[in-house]
């Protein structure tokens, strides 16, 4: 954990990527695409503990046409800025089998937790798995997974705000920002 000094002096020395009115506008687009493309399926939407809170949050609300909701929280993370081992910490709790499933995510980075999610999905019976997720991060190579969806695309660096954190501080920031540095 970040200590509160240090969490806002990073904010603080932090490059603006994504300012909180074109986080809203992306937001209200990717609802736009998702309702085009998936309001007859009666889907299962998926929210990615925790990362894809903020963004789910926002999301739903936009979402006008009938839909069941439940999370899954797998993370490669925990508290460190590099990914590790996988580890699956909630499974949804609705049935899988037969469904069309909606996977809410936070940032698209490496692709290796997401592929997992959708895979394990499908294993599990879904009929369709589609993924939507704030931000999509350019890495210059390419991905296990695609994600169906995307709000934003964000530049190589390590990025915070809007569901992502930096060392366990500033999920909760309506923008998204980049360390200084990195």
């Amino acid at each position: 954990m970040l200590p509160a000094a240090e969490a806002q002096a990073l904010l603080a020395e932090a490059d603006l990527i994504v300012s909180e009115r074109q986080a809203e506008a992306a937001v209200r687009r990717v609802a736009g695409e998702i309702a085009a493309a998936m309001a007859e399926t009666h889907p299962l939407v998926l929210s990615v503990m925790g990362g894809a809170v903020i963004f789910t949050g926002q999301l739903l609300p936009l979402l006008k046409f009938p839909l069941e909701f439940d999370y899954l929280h797998v993370t490669r993370y925990g508290d460190t800025t590099t990914g590790g081992e996988l580890s699956w910490i909630v499974a949804p709790r609705a049935p899988i089998a037969g469904r069309t499933v909606l996977v809410v995510d936070d940032v698209l980075d490496e692709g290796i937790t997401l592929a997992a999610v959708k895979r394990r999905l499908l294993e599990q019976g879904a009929r369709d798995c589609r993924i939507a997720v704030f931000a999509d991060k350019d890495l210059g190579r390419e991905k296990p997974v695609r994600a169906d969806f995307v709000g934003v695309h964000l530049p190589n660096r390590y990025v915070f705000g809007f569901g992502m954190d930096v060392k366990g501080a500033w999920r909760n920031l309506p923008a998204v920002y980049a360390v200084k540095g990195l």
